[in-house]
């Protein structure tokens, strides 16, 4: 009996992804478990294992096609050689292996347990997976709804006269053409994307860093000793940004409908600049974690990051994101949303300014905040007085440990 290796739901979000390579070749046998394809998408790149055992009979979708979470990438095959049969691995069906809350979640949403990844133990089907799945399809249907919609309205492209050739004009200027990688292309079109599905306004504001300026250069030394990281900026930015959070809810927050999804968790998104383009790892309950927790973390995510090695799961959710263009030398700039999130908040270079304080011209470490957010869900008012919430924060390190 055939056996079809499917897409599965690679992550939140991630509605296509593009074949990369394929591991196996046609006639290859094939293991329980055993990566058959790479596929690429606009986070990380993920091995589709084969779930039963076989020989892989027909490859279905060739390397640099688009395809969608549920699409067939390969058949395979129970006849090892011609006279004889494999004699298939028992294992549960995605039937069994599914909890009977989530069985009768999918037979009302009409959801095929075979095409759900379980996160439960081991490999159990939760209510959880099968909602996120349900979610994950209808953004699939919208997107392939509103790119029919698309195509339907373009205009058609106009064609050269049939009597009129066209000029080829001589140039010796050097071009070089390169096919971009389904990050970049996916990056572009979820930029482009955020803009026209949400209402994004930015707000910004500056904050004076000369306290944890002074803090680090007290403590830098001790704590590269003590926990074998540097101490930077990040921590400080991210406790600041959940002690706000607390304050002002809908920030962290994601509009799924007619609903507001309010997330009492923070799980806070770290931008990092990647060669093939941005990719975003997720501090997983950002606010249990300690200052040094927090910076092995974002160490490991860019190491794993330059070496490819980030996985799914350490990309997918996230509640609110930081991005910090201050490290390539940026002042001042414009953060993009990342969703289904509401907020993001863009961290720049320090740069010493002119300020006045208590009525005298000071020179004082001075960054520029922005803060991009979604006004379906913020408003104006929640927005500003979140930003003036974490710039209290980070210039005042004792509520900084209070609240955030």
């Amino acid at each position: 009996m055939p056996i079809e290796i499917r897409v599965p739901m690679l992550a939140e979000s991630v509605l296509e992804a593009t074949v990369g390579r394929w591991l196996k070749r046609e006639g290859d046998r094939v293991a329980t478990g055993e990566p058959v394809v790479e596929l690429e998408t606009d986070k990380v790149n993920a091995e589709v294992p084969a779930d039963q055992p076989g020989v892989l009979q027909q490859i279905v979708r060739q390397e640099g096609e688009v395809v969608r979470p549920g699409d067939v990438l390969a058949i395979l095959s129970e006849t090892a050689e011609e006279g004889s049969r494999v004699q298939p691995v028992e294992e549960p069906t995605a039937e069994s292996r599914a909890t009977p809350v989530a069985r009768r979640m999918a037979e009302e949403l009409g959801v095929d347990l075979r095409e759900v990844i379980g996160s439960g133990a081991g490999g159990k089907v939760t209510k959880e997976d099968v909602q996120a799945y349900a979610r994950l399809r209808q953004q699939v249907e919208e997107s392939i709804q509103a790119e029919a919609v698309a195509e339907a309205a373009a205009p058609a492209a106009m064609e050269p006269p049939a009597s009129v050739p066209p000029v080829s004009m001589p140039s010796t200027r050097a071009e070089t053409r390169q096919r971009l990688s389904r990050r970049r292309l996916t990056i572009a079109r979820r930029l482009v994307e955020a803009q026209h599905t949400a209402a994004m306004l930015t707000t910004f504001n500056e904050v004076d860093m000369s306290t944890v300026m002074a803090l680090r250069t007290k403590w830098k030394e001790r704590f590269q000793q003590q926990y074998g990281v540097s101490l930077g900026f990040m921590p400080f930015f991210v406790k600041a940004v959940i002690g706000a959070l607390r304050e002002f809810p809908q920030v962290n927050a994601e509009l799924q409908g007619d609903e507001l999804v309010l997330k009492h968790y923070y799980d806070i998104g770290i931008a990092i600049g990647d060669p093939e383009g941005l990719v975003v790892p997720v501090l997983r309950d950002a606010d249990k974690m300690t200052f040094a927790q927090i910076e092995k973390a974002i160490a490991s995510f860019v190491e794993k990051a330059r070496n490819r090695t980030l996985t799914i799961e350490e990309l997918q959710g996230g509640t609110f994101t930081i991005t910090n263009g201050g490290v390539f030398g940026s002042l001042l700039s414009t953060p993009i949303l990342n969703p289904p999130q509401v907020g993001i908040l863009g961290m720049h270079r320090i740069q010493e300014r002119p300020v006045v304080v208590d009525g005298q011209i000071v020179i004082r470490p001075m960054m520029y905040l922005a803060l991009s957010y979604d006004h379906r869900v913020v408003d104006g008012r929640e927005a500003v007085l979140f930003l003036v919430r974490v710039k209290q924060l980070v210039e005042d390190p004792e509520r900084l440990l209070l609240e955030g």
